[in-house]
């Protein structure tokens, strides 16, 4: 075997496989409020830009950085609260060619892992929406793994649990230099990043991206072609 096949693919969600639509940052307004944050001011608005600095990482974590900890679980619930009420509201789309791709390399013989930030009830209720509960290999939060991004920890929780031989047998793809920095740390061959979300290819190469790809789609061609 190749030592550069690639065995294991480990996707984030939202805004990598998922389309965010604003949903995230929606779903934050309900949680700093409920934990007292004013509406308007410097102290929200540092909040909102710390948000989207951490984009992927851990929700809870991502609360007690900004609150501490007695503040960050009102606003964990209350963001997975405003969260699921958006699923219904307004329901959530796949990334265009998202779940062929994912299919795809599956059927390629390369396995495939869904990852995110939220926590696993709110994973749940988003696989749940978008009918992929058998889509993916496998499927873990935060919860599952130890630690969320930008740690290694959900990259070699899927390998372990994958049974996949090497790092060196592992593609990341995501849309937040807190995926860049998870693949990173990881020691993944390929740690790529996506246009489909938060941030951009200049902030993504900056992190460290070995790949900045249009999207999921062009990931699984990216795969193909390493694989030979």
């Amino acid at each position: 075997m190749s030592p550069k096949t690639i065995d294991l693919a480990v996707l984030d969600m939202a805004g990598t496989t998922v389309a965010d639509d604003g949903l995230v940052v929606r779903a934050f307004e309900a949680a700093a409020t409920a934990a007292g944050l004013p509406a308007e001011g410097p102290e929200r608005d540092k909040a909102r830009a710390y948000v989207l600095e951490t984009m992927g990482q851990s929700k809870i974590s991502v609360f007690r950085a900004l609150l501490g900890d007695d503040r960050a679980r009102t606003a964990n619930e209350a963001f997975e609260a405003a969260y699921d009420a958006l699923i219904d509201e307004v329901g959530v789309t796949p990334i265009p060619g998202a779940a062929e791709a994912i299919s795809g390399l599956r059927a390629d013989g390369v396995r495939v892992a869904l990852t995110t930030g939220f926590s696993r009830a709110t994973q749940d209720r988003l696989l749940a929406a978008l009918d992929w509960a058998d889509l993916a290999d496998l499927t873990l939060a935060p919860s599952d793994a130890g630690r969320g991004r930008p740690y290694p920890d959900l990259v070699l929780t899927a390998l372990l649990q994958l049974r996949v031989d090497a790092v060196d047998r592992v593609a990341v793809l995501g849309d937040t230099t807190s995926d860049i920095a998870t693949g990173l740390a990881a020691g993944a061959r390929i740690v790529a990043g996506t246009l489909t979300g938060a941030h951009d290819e200049e902030q993504l190469r900056a992190a460290g991206a070995t790949h900045v790809v249009p999207s999921v789609t062009e990931f699984a061609d990216l795969i193909r072609a390493e694989r030979g």
